[in-house]
């Protein structure tokens, strides 16, 4: 069981969403939301995660609420400056005081060729650039109806462990997210979840003494109405919201079941 000193996260992915008219709406009405009725950094952190071109505009207009991080969806395998045309360095994002990086996506893996060797370069190349990462792991459906679902999700763990020297367990967040469950409407169900954040935190102590410490979020067709019970479960610290994150409203309700103001 996790430590209860862990603050929980609940980071909103906006993957290739939406329109920058739009994005400013989003984080007007949220801004509006979280002035009416305020979730302090020490009850959850929450941060979003928008499209590269909008990374600074979001900041800017987040400025007057500090509390909400501005989270990178990826990070580059090369590191520094030079002819890498399209790519975004870990340390340009440190550059552009943006602190915090998703790394290891389902949909990096799956769709842009994201395997271990990149995966290993991009997280190093984060950390060295003091960047905070949000390292996703998860199965299939494949590979969970064939019983292997633990075998992968701690292989992913291993994987990220290989890279990450014993001084830098607290930059790193691990969002488990079972690939059936992105998008799909299908969620594993809380004693499923926590089950699998179970045996990622054990997994975790046969790493690093400070896997007590790291916050595991659960991701996977997150809404306000599964987040309260998800919330309850003791090592689930949290949500990497897809969809939801999207509407202003939906995404503040999930923050408040994480941060226990309902």
């Amino acid at each position: 069981m996790s430590g209860s000193n862990i603050i929980p996260w609940v980071v909103g992915n906006w993957k290739m969403n939406p329109m920058q008219a739009d994005s400013q709406r989003l984080i007007q009405d949220l801004t509006q939301l979280l002035q009416n009725a305020p979730i302090s950094e020490q009850q959850c952190h929450i941060g979003v995660a928008p499209i590269s071109i909008a990374l600074l505009s979001i900041k800017q207009s987040l400025q007057d609420i500090s509390a909400v991080k501005v989270v990178a969806q990826d990070v580059s395998q090369m590191a520094g400056t030079g002819a890498y045309t399209g790519e975004v360095s870990a340390e340009l994002l440190k550059d552009s005081q943006i602190d915090y990086v998703l790394i290891g996506h389902s949909e990096r893996r799956e769709i842009f060729g994201d395997d271990v060797v990149k995966i290993k370069a991009k997280v190093t190349n984060a950390l060295n650039a003091n960047l905070q990462i949000i390292y996703c792991v998860g199965e299939s459906l494949e590979q969970r109806e064939a019983g292997q679902a633990e075998q992968v999700v701690l292989q992913q763990i291993c994987d990220l462990a290989a890279v990450v020297k014993a001084g830098q367990w607290h930059n790193i967040v691990i969002a488990y997210e079972p690939i059936w469950a992105i998008g799909t409407g299908k969620t594993a169900s809380p004693q499923d979840a926590q089950s699998m954040h179970a045996k990622i935190r054990e997994g975790l102590t046969q790493i690093t003494p400070e896997a007590q410490d790291v916050a595991i979020l659960y991701g996977g067709s997150v809404k306000p109405e599964n987040a309260v019970e998800l919330a309850a479960c003791p090592d689930i610290n949290g949500a990497l919201v897809g969809g939801a994150s999207l509407n202003a409203e939906s995404f503040y309700k999930i923050a408040q079941a994480f941060a226990k103001t309902e």
